[in-house]
């Protein structure tokens, strides 16, 4: 389909289609950028590309979320930001070039979505994964997943100035099928952890959030406050006893509350991983619970819509375990369910967001996917 319609766009055959998943985090929220543990996975729903060369330095970007907008024409040779959609991929091609990768040509772009935008899912870092693959494929075949996920992290940082951590990046490019993935995101170091005879359910509460509002830059510079004030590198260095030992030191009664969650957060992943390895899927929902109210009522992202979401679905029968997933402000909530009772889960937690919302959720059941990927035409 992809393939048809980058021909429709632009009116010739284009070269290759490649597949980045969206990704949803079990736990580990706010961790990555503290130099903490996350435990992400990816999933089925994702981003696609078609994409060919082209013979000139231009850049053409149209993605089926945005017609309106039509076809964003930059040049690799002006650095240019025009503030949409399309300054994600393009900033790819900046830091490439600012790592020492120079694209031979132009290219042109198609980009097609199953995933929601601005649900917490990473649609973002897809589009900027797939963008860095496609560049792979076509021109920089040397360069490894691990590298093309720093490569990302940075021109999310650098350009659209968003200063997240790697996890999401890491996620979308390393993922593998029926794993959840355990990554330090100060050393990189990695191990897949298997998740099976378990059910995932994603809901999304309709809010949207912006990943590059101020809220989510201004958690980053509390945490860094919190830092200097306790001499460290990073919060999550600190075990919950050291932080305890510490935690006066931090002067700023919001900053200890933002630390608080980082250090126990990154507590909770460790005993998370090893729950998944015994496939103590109780034990499991029990820490994805304290992760929510830690992120609610330490760090303060929740919302009214996911904490209606989260506290409905911890009642219903079958589930393990539920929780706000992503940066906050909005977007999803993840489920861990018991395997058939997914349909009887989705019933439930609609009339409860109905009733007090006055409208359904989206409701996504997903499966857990491998990284992005070459797709056979």
């Amino acid at each position: 389909m992809e393939a048809s319609c980058f021909e429709k766009i632009f009116g010739r055959c284009s070269e290759l289609h490649c597949f980045a998943p969206g990704r949803v985090n079990l736990i580990g929220e706010h961790t990555d950028y503290n130099g903490g543990l996350v435990l992400p996975c990816a999933i089925d729903k994702g981003i696609h590309c078609a994409a060919a060369r082209r013979t000139d330095l231009k850049l053409q970007f149209y993605s089926d979320s945005y017609p309106q907008d039509g076809v964003r024409v930059y040049h690799s040779d002006r650095p240019d930001l025009q503030h949409c959609w399309a300054d994600y991929p393009f900033s790819v091609i900046l830091a490439l070039q600012g790592f020492g990768y120079q694209p031979a040509s132009g290219c042109d772009f198609f980009f097609g979505s199953d995933l929601p935008e601005g649900a917490g899912l990473s649609s973002s870092a897809a589009v900027e994964v797939v963008t860095a693959f496609v560049l792979h494929e076509l021109f920089f075949p040397f360069l490894s997943r691990q590298e093309m996920a720093v490569i990302c992290q940075f021109a999310e940082n650098r350009f659209i100035g968003v200063n997240c951590g790697i996890m999401d990046q890491f996620a979308v490019a390393m993922g593998k099928e029926n794993c959840a993935l355990l990554l330090d995101a100060h050393t990189l170091q990695h191990e897949y952890v298997p998740l099976k005879n378990a059910a995932l359910v994603i809901v999304n509460s309709g809010v949207k959030h912006s990943l590059a509002a101020s809220a989510y830059n201004q958690r980053r510079q509390e945490c860094e406050y919190a830092c200097r004030e306790l001499n460290v590198s990073a919060l999550c260095s600190l075990s919950p006893e050291e932080f305890e030992r510490k935690k006066q030191s931090i002067t700023s009664s919001l900053s200890r509350r933002r630390a608080f969650h980082a250090v126990t957060e990154n507590q909770r992943v460790k005993q998370a991983a090893e729950a998944l390895k015994r496939q103590d899927y109780r034990e499991m929902g029990r820490l994805m619970r304290e992760s929510h109210i830690s992120l609610r009522d330490q760090y303060e992202v929740s919302c009214e819509e996911l904490d209606l979401l989260a506290e409905a679905a911890w009642e219903i029968p079958g589930v393990y375990g539920a929780r706000m997933t992503g940066g906050g402000f909005g977007g999803c909530t993840v489920n861990l369910m018991e395997p058939g009772t997914v349909s009887d889960f989705t019933g439930s937690i609609s009339s409860a967001y109905l009733k007090k919302q006055g409208r359904e959720p989206a409701v996504y059941p997903v499966s857990v996917s491998s990284g992005v990927t070459r797709c056979e035409e």
